[in-house]
């Protein structure tokens, strides 16, 4: 949910106008739309040359995932890998568009550790796959849009970690 809606729900549950601070927020969230957007924008437009350059780097960082017995070893388990690098950047684009981590947690993140678990995938190469994806799409923004963008990945690391 955004800024707004959230605003919204809360004052309408405690049966009352926003406060000066929550139209203030509103106010700071309408602010960031553009730049939010743009954000956005150019991860979506860019996602085959983000997933690209990350894998690239996750694979030259650790090549056993992708050599006999790694869980990226053979075509289908690569594409699956592919796939998530995918999934995950356009997670990020929610959070970012909502100015939110929210849609991040209820839509990607809950259960994730536990799944990845029982498919045998190790969780810290995920989060080394998530911080090579950050790296590739960052390497694309301008640095105030790095900075916005940023805390979308890490709250996806740590959330692994």
């Amino acid at each position: 949910m955004t800024v707004i809606s959230q605003v919204i729900l809360k004052a309408d549950d405690e049966l009352r106008y926003p406060s000066s601070g929550e139209l203030k927020s509103i106010e700071e969230f309408l602010q960031t739309g553009i730049q939010r957007t743009r954000i956005a924008a150019t991860l979506a437009e860019n996602e085959k040359k983000i997933v690209q350059e990350a894998t690239k780097q996750l694979w030259q960082k650790r090549p056993d995932f992708i050599s006999p017995g790694g869980n990226a070893y053979g075509e289908r388990q690569r594409s699956l890998c592919i796939r998530d690098f995918g999934w995950y950047l356009r997670l990020i684009t929610y959070g970012v568009l909502a100015g939110d981590k929210e849609p991040i947690e209820k839509i990607g993140l809950i259960g994730v550790r536990e799944m990845y678990n029982s498919l045998g995938v190790p969780v810290p190469g995920m989060v080394e796959a998530i911080n090579s994806l950050k790296k590739a799409s960052l390497g694309l923004l301008s640095a105030e849009d790095a900075i916005e963008a940023s805390p979308y990945f890490d709250y996806i690391i740590q959330a692994m970690s």
